[in-house]
């Protein structure tokens, strides 16, 4: 292991060096690049480009690139960026894991607010937004996380999809993609349209998917030949997704609504063969004015309304539970102009919802009972540039409260949260930058952590949580050195972040069956649910500490292009072994060509075997090599651009095991698959 990583250095070193010599020779094309218009992230306070901010590490997957990693959830989509893994529960249910971080530590919003689902519950329910429409998602760390909730303790993902426009544009424009993949013969089209008319801009967006369940390259458990194989059973998905909206817009600013509903209906890939249907309606309200006050340069607000519901179902159609999250949240955020030097943002952020897990026959509370849930919050991020030096501090306050309904006899619980950030950014020479950043966050226990008693199906685990936890406190530094200009740009970041009152799902040793738990049984589960292992929510000190890096050449123009990679992080509970579930340490390259229409990629993964195992955890996932290719054709027609695609995934069928998930043991990821599509833009 250690020659192999030393091996690795000297490669990436030694490439280095020789890309640096290539970018001198070849000033003329570094300008071309250089002149591509910025990236900017929309849930920055500031705006601004992630080259040059210190809200960072941060990933923004856009155009071509965006839609190439595009799958049939958000965790797969994200699954291979920097410092990025999935929860990997099928295909219809995947999650972001950063750094070693999942759940609730990882705040998933659409457009900067919440979506409002109940994906950080358990790892069978989807999140529920559509990476296929959206123009862009950001991954954030660090201050930024500050704006939207204490609890981001490992980043954040803000999927961008612009259905409340914020400019006016002449005549209509839009985008329509179609696919096919092999591996579980998925159909899926989308389509995105804007116009408008008059001060009024309009935008309607839509898609639709449906797939099979997936070829598998042996058997779904490893050395098993009893094991189902060919393809996974119940990793099915089919979803449906359509968002409205409008808004006025003006010299002062523009007010805007919208409202999109999503239904998905997907299989979880376990022996009971059980699925959910899913259905969410989501209202929003947004608005920005500009210089509505002297010495402010904007104030934003918005309102979102999400009515969220899923059904647990088992193999026969037979409901099991149903559950719903009822969410109102609020923003209101003003920028200010310069003041001494400081240049920021501070602002209010409320949030109210009504969460519960009822037996669909009995209309009881089961697993979690009803809860109410509130938050008020005030934030504030503030940016001031030292000449070579950029500084940033974020600070949020931020009153938390857990409500159970009255008739689970459960104690009602109160949090007080402070959390801030404070970091510098130093441009030691042109392109190159140095940034040490420190943040603690504070994150108030979720409702199913407090409350749990009952079984769950999907994860054959009886939950049960502990209403006494206390708040978790992280304390995280982090080290940037980066290269941001040129044909050569790379990025190497450490960090160690140490978390008190870690919270996290302790296995019982014993399996045991529901009716054995008194209270349980004279709820809703007169139905035989089979054996469960005991999962007890629990609290003890834990740092994770891990490294990223990559370099890069000639990412932005064409001709050939290469990037190297590679992230690894370890968790640790104070006196008691590893963290569970710990993402396994991965390296790779990506080249790709580009020239007049054509565009052709290769990225092969490597992630290491990962043994670092839980005193609970009883198997390791092996080591595997994943390859992947693109190629494309863009052709001007009429007023459109078609661009003809084609994407190979896991070409060389490895039976590939997530680390990161609870079901690593008997769902493999899918095997060898080609994707065949066409995209228009006009």
């Amino acid at each position: 292991m250690l020659v192999q990583r030393t091996l690795l250095s000297s490669a990436v070193l030694s490439a280095l060096a020789v890309l640096s010599s290539a970018a001198s020779a070849q000033s003329d094309i570094v300008e071309q690049a250089s002149a591509l218009p910025p990236i900017v992230v929309s849930a920055s306070p500031l705006n601004a480009n992630p080259d040059t901010q210190i809200l960072s590490p941060t990933k923004v997957l856009s155009g071509e690139e965006l839609r190439n990693k595009t799958g049939t959830s958000l965790g797969d989509t994200l699954a291979q960026e920097l410092g990025v893994s999935a929860s990997g529960f099928g295909a219809g249910a995947s999650r972001p894991v950063i750094r070693g971080m999942g759940g609730p530590r990882v705040k998933i919003l659409q457009n900067g607010m919440s979506v409002a689902d109940v994906s950080s519950l358990s790892d069978d329910h989807a999140v529920a937004t559509e990476a296929a429409l959206a123009r862009q998602i950001e991954i954030l760390r660090g201050p930024a996380a500050l704006l939207y909730g204490s609890g981001a303790i490992g980043g954040l993902v803000n999927v961008v999809n612009d259905r409340i426009p914020t400019r006016l544009q002449k005549g209509i424009s839009g985008e329509t993609e179609a696919r096919y993949g092999s591996v579980d013969n998925g159909k899926s089209t989308s389509v995105l349209l804007e116009g408008s008319t008059g001060p009024i801009g309009m935008h309607l967006d839509g898609n639709w998917r449906d797939t099979g369940s997936y070829k598998i390259p042996g058997h779904a458990v490893q050395n098993d030949p009893a094991s189902a194989s060919g393809r996974l059973p119940t990793s099915f998905t089919h979803e449906t997704n359509l968002g409205v909206g409008a808004s006025y817009i003006a010299s002062w600013g523009h007010l805007g609504a919208s409202v999109a509903t999503l239904d998905d209906h997907y299989g979880i890939p376990t022996d009971e063969k059980s699925f959910i249907d899913l259905h969410q309606t989501r209202y929003d309200i947004a608005g920005q004015i500009d210089e509505p006050l002297a010495g402010f340069e904007k104030l934003s607000f918005k309102l979102g309304r999400t009515d969220y519901s899923h059904t647990e179902k088992g193999e026969d159609g037979t409901a099991h539970t149903i559950f719903s999250n009822q969410s109102t949240e609020t923003r209101l955020a003003l920028a200010h102009k310069p003041l001494a030097g400081w240049h920021g943002t501070f602002g209010v952020q409320s949030d109210a919802t009504r969460f519960s897990s009822l037996g669909a026959e009995s209309n009881m509370p089961d697993t979690v009972p009803q809860t109410k849930s509130t938050s008020f919050a005030a934030f504030l991020v503030e940016e001031r540039d030292f000449g070579p030096i950029l500084a940033t501090a974020g600070l949020r306050l931020e009153s938390v409260k857990r409500q159970p309904d009255a008739a689970a006899q459960l104690a009602e619980r109160k949090f007080n949260l402070a959390s801030y950030s404070i970091g510098g950014l130093w441009r030691f020479a042109p392109g190159y930058s140095f940034g040490p950043t420190l943040s603690i966050a504070q994150r108030a226990p979720s409702a199913e952590e407090l409350y749990s008693h009952g079984p769950h199906e999907a994860t054959a685990t009886f939950d049960i949580g502990d209403p006494a936890l206390k708040k978790e406190t992280s304390r995280n530094i982090e080290l940037t050195l980066q290269k941001t200009a040129g044909l050569v740009r790379w990025k190497a970041n450490l960090f160690e972040n140490h978390v008190r009152n870690y919270v996290y799902g302790r296995m019982g040793e014993t399996a045991v069956d529901e009716h054995d738990h008194g209270a349980a049984d004279d709820q809703d589960h007169d139905h035989d649910h089979g054996e469960f292992t005991e999962r007890f929510w629990s609290q003890a000190d834990a740092t994770i500490r891990g490294a990223e890096a990559e370099i890069s050449y000639n990412l932005r123009g064409e001709g050939f292009s290469v990037r190297g990679f590679a992230d690894t992080s370890r968790g640790k509970l104070t006196n008691m072994g590893n963290l569970p579930l710990q993402p396994a340490s991965r390296y790779g390259v990506d080249l790709g060509y580009a020239q007049g229409a054509w565009r052709s990629g290769l990225t092969i993964l490597r992630a290491q075997r990962q043994d670092r195992l839980a005193t609970f955890e009883h198997s390791a996932t092996p080591a595997y090599t994943k390859v992947d290719a693109s190629l494309s054709y863009t052709q001007s027609l009429a007023n459109m651009k078609l661009t003809w695609f084609a994407l190979a995934k896991n070409l060389l069928n490895q039976d590939i095991r997530l680390a990161t998930s609870v079901l690593k043991d008997s769902v493999p990821q899918p095997g060898r698959s080609l994707v065949l599509g066409v995209r228009s833009k006009f």
